[in-house]
């Protein structure tokens, strides 16, 4: 257990103003162990009155050491990993690091793997952005659209149970496609959904785009710059609803991105109003490249043939003494990785997800770092709570979407 101690004077100049010290502004704590902190986070609020003067993230209560522990195991070990890092986006992360052991190896991907991993990133980013939307909706007081948001959820889950028999630490995307293909089933659920789902999100935006109450909450709340935001390195939605384009599947397209036509949601304003539309857009793009992908997916295998990377399928394992060697082997030794380092980045459902791996000639990778928006994203909240109300900082930090296990690795 962390040993609690009084913080000195001398430090809490470095963190607060002369007034606080003096007791003319409160010092409140907000966190860890706050439902509308979205996480374990602490905030160390200034404020004169009801109004914050300053506003201090304290991160670190949910620090696991994710990165050095991935480091002290084969490749295909580590990435069971990299599910609980965003746990809104685990089809994201098995992607990114996948993408990034591919490229240090040199290994190639079928051609239907990169559709189906589109098919599903893009089903997690709805996943993870109805979370977001009911959570928020909450936060403000708005709890019907919890209970829609987590309707539509449920059905996300389904589909994932349905291909990889888990709900949400799936470790489905691998490197060399996916662990398995898809049963028969898959194409007309996820089908049936797209059909269901822009219905749906018209409900979402039935209850809240035009509502009086949330607009009160959220128009003009938190508002941040283009500039602002590239200086902090702040991406996704955030970046895109203060009236700049950037998309990594736009500007570096990964996968098959670049085979679909879909928009780049953006707005201007860059407040809170601002991050809900981009989002609900977002939810609709979405569903586009979906259908899209679907209505052109190819037949073929979903696992590199590579067998110096790959293991052999199971249906293999009772019938060839070679590939029960082979897959022991793989699973007990893995594979050894040159002695180089590669930079790979996807678009999260909360920005630029990025693995910096680098490998020594052995089987375990001898760097692995993320660099993950909720981080990055954390750093505005000084900027976006000042001047505003207590009860503005909780739509704040709604509106920026972090994940603590993104943060604290």
């Amino acid at each position: 257990m962390s040993e609690i101690r009084e913080v000195t004077v001398d430090e809490l100049r470095h963190l607060v103003s002369d007034r606080a010290v003096s007791g003319e502004t409160m010092l409140l704590n907000m966190g860890p162990q706050h439902p509308s902190t979205h996480g374990v986070l602490r905030l160390l609020l200034e404020l004169d009155g009801e109004i914050v003067i300053n506003c201090i993230p304290d991160i670190g209560f949910l620090h696991t050491g994710v990165e050095k522990n991935m480091e002290a195991k084969t490749y295909q070990k580590a990435e069971v990993m990299t599910d609980r890092l965003d746990y809104l986006n685990p089809m994201g992360n098995n992607l990114v690091y996948s993408l990034a052991v591919e490229k240090l190896v040199g290994l190639d991907v079928p051609i239907r793997a990169e559709y189906l991993r589109v098919i599903l990133a893009e089903l997690t980013r709805i996943n993870s952005h109805l979370i977001w939307l009911g959570t928020s909706g909450l936060d403000v007081g708005a709890m019907s659209i919890f209970l829609y948001c987590m309707r539509e959820r449920e059905l996300v889950l389904d589909l994932f149970e349905m291909i990889s028999g888990q709900r949400m630490m799936t470790t489905y995307i691998r490197p060399g496609g996916l662990w398995r293909d898809v049963p028969v089933e898959f194409e007309d659920a996820v089908r049936a959904f797209l059909k269901l789902m822009p219905k749906r999100i018209d409900e979402y935006e039935d209850l809240l785009t035009k509502n009086e109450i949330f607009l009160e909450r959220t128009v003009g709340i938190g508002k941040i710059s283009t500039a602002q935001c590239l200086d902090y390195g702040v991406s996704g939605p955030i970046l895109r609803a203060t009236g700049m384009g950037y998309d990594l599947r736009k500007v570096r397209p990964y996968s098959v991105y670049e085979q679909f036509d879909f928009e780049i949601p953006i707005r201007q304003a860059g407040d809170v109003y601002a991050r809900y539309q981009v989002r609900v857009d977002e939810m609709r793009q979405s569903l586009r490249i979906i259908r899209q992908a679907l209505d052109t997916l190819p037949l073929g295998p979903v696992r590199s043939n590579n067998r110096k990377f790959v293991p052999p399928p199971r249906s293999e394992l009772g019938t060839s003494m070679e590939s029960l060697i082979h897959h022991f082997k793989l699973w007990t030794e893995g594979y050894f990785a040159p002695k180089e380092s590669v930079y790979v980045a996807t678009e999260s459902p909360r920005g630029e997800l990025g693995v910096f791996m680098e490998g020594d000639g052995g089987p375990k990778p001898y760097r692995v770092h993320y660099r993950t928006p909720s981080f990055n994203h954390l750093q505005l909240l000084p900027l976006m709570c000042k001047g505003h109300f207590v009860a503005d900082v909780v739509a704040i930090i709604a509106s920026i979407d972090i994940i603590l296990g993104d943060a604290d690795r």
